[in-house]
């Protein structure tokens, strides 16, 4: 418990002030510029999402490698991977910043965008897909600190990034008249400076990642191997916000206040649904370091420990919302001027709170699932996801109007459990056979890791 604390708390600051500079953002757009600029901002979400979840994925899969082979203690292997994480999150980057930058109206308008929200929304997402190398560069090395046990430097910039974000979105918004562009350019540029600042920590921090030319030989077989860890957690984030877009399709359907109200509800949500990254983001390193140190039963100590934490912040938070739920979308709406948009989004947030556990367990199995090898299971749950929020989208939207979007995320959180769980203990108890000492399995397996470790010191 003590550890999974120590770790998650700088998880934790992180993720708050990344969801604290998208909260100003989104703020500083409903109060200055109006309902229908935040509504042009929220139509994004989901396509954001779509790509975005795309890349970030991939970061998160190429980390696991990493966590690995330092919890296997060895120093080669993490400088390959190392090496072969950066050109792979870099190509593949450059590559998805062209392919959406050039989609993104298309995206929009399949969408059923309305018209009079159409070009903000476009302008706004295009910066942002164009800026998705600065977004990859930060989480990256991100990613590889925290394999390395390091969790706080990359808050330490997050956190300088976010003071960045907010002075420039009152400059650019405000003082400069950019409009939702300023929020884009203030974004790009503050993820571009965390993510530099954390590779010139990292470079100077970390001997073990000091390369030398033998680490920077390319390997196809690796390539493919990270590739087939970092693809299905990308995969998993796009195929999950695949139901998200079709539950905007059905929002967007629902006229111009629907979307400024779940805009509102979802920037509130997704900043109490940072305890739930942070949890999920250790037991991915936690899961990832015992498994390559043979410690099985600290994977479910953690777990545990991570679970315990959580139910009871769910609690909490939830008796937060019913409480104070009308003060803290005020940041957002006028209530005065736009009465229905702080109605719908305060029922958006209760019934979306009172489901909270069901997405804690959703964070910790999946993440921990994931931080074992086992990515393809996690891209499954992604799949139960997108059709429990097809379901609702096609068929719930229209029988019960807004209320039925409010249900979409409860029913998909709940959907992807009823997979993840099971699946969890199944892969534990197959585990104990290999890697418990004492069976033979663990002693064919010990002679299998001893001879690939002499392999590779061969080579």
């Amino acid at each position: 418990m003590k550890l999974v604390i120590s770790f998650a708390l700088p998880l934790l600051f992180g993720v708050l002030f990344q969801q604290f500079y998208s909260f100003v953002d989104t703020a500083i757009v409903g109060r200055y510029l109006g309902a229908e600029k935040l509504a042009a901002v929220g139509a994004t979400g989901s396509v954001n999402f779509l790509v975005i979840g795309l890349c970030l994925g991939l970061c998160s899969g190429f980390s696991i490698p990493i966590a690995q082979a330092f919890g296997a203690k060895d120093e080669g292997e993490v400088r390959r991977n190392v090496w072969h994480a950066v050109v792979l999150s870099g190509g593949m980057s450059l590559l998805f910043a062209l392919a959406a930058t050039l989609l993104c109206r298309p995206m929009l308008r399949l969408m059923n965008t309305p018209e009079e929200i159409l070009n903000d929304s476009a302008r706004y997402i295009s910066i942002i897909f164009a800026a998705i190398p600065c977004c990859v560069l930060y989480n990256m090395a991100s990613g590889i600190m925290r394999s390395l046990g390091d969790s706080r430097t990359p808050v330490l910039f997050l956190v300088m990034a976010s003071l960045i974000n907010i002075a420039l979105d009152l400059f650019l918004i405000i003082a400069c008249g950019m409009d939702v562009a300023g929020a884009a350019v203030a974004t790009a540029v503050s993820q571009l400076l965390s993510g530099i600042g954390c590779v010139i920590v990292m470079i100077r921090k970390f001997p073990i990642l000091r390369l030398r030319k033998e680490d920077r030989q390319l390997s196809l077989n690796r390539a493919k191997h990270m590739l087939g860890i970092g693809l299905p957690m990308g995969l998993q984030f796009s195929i999950t916000a695949i139901g998200s877009v079709m539950v905007q399709w059905s929002v967007n359907g629902l006229g111009v206040n629907a979307v400024a109200a779940i805009s509102a509800a979802t920037k509130i949500s997704a900043f109490f649904a940072s305890v739930f990254d942070a949890l999920a983001s250790t037991m991915a390193t936690f899961a990832g370091q015992n498994i390559g140190a043979r410690k099985l039963e600290r994977v479910n100590q953690g777990l545990k420990a991570a679970a315990v934490l959580g139910t009871g912040y769910c609690l909490t938070a939830l008796g937060i919302v019913l409480l104070f739920v009308r003060p803290m979308l005020s940041l957002f709406v006028d209530s005065a001027a736009a009465p229905e948009v702080m109605e719908m989004a305060a029922r958006f947030l209760r019934i979306n709170a009172s489901f909270y556990i069901p997405l804690l367990f959703v964070n910790i199995v999946r993440l921990c699932i994931q931080g074992m090898g086992y990515t393809r299971v996690a891209m499954i749950a992604g799949m139960f996801e997108m059709v429990a929020r097809t379901v609702v989208a096609v068929l719930v939207v229209p029988a019960l109007g807004f209320t039925g979007a409010c249900l979409a995320n409860p029913a998909a959180w709940i959907m992807a459990d009823v997979f993840l769980i099971p699946c969890y203990i199944r892969i534990m108890r197959g585990l104990q056979g290999r890697l418990l000492p004492g069976t033979p399995e663990y002693h064919g397996a010990e002679k299998k890791h001893a001879q690939l470790l002499r392999f590779r010191k061969a080579a």
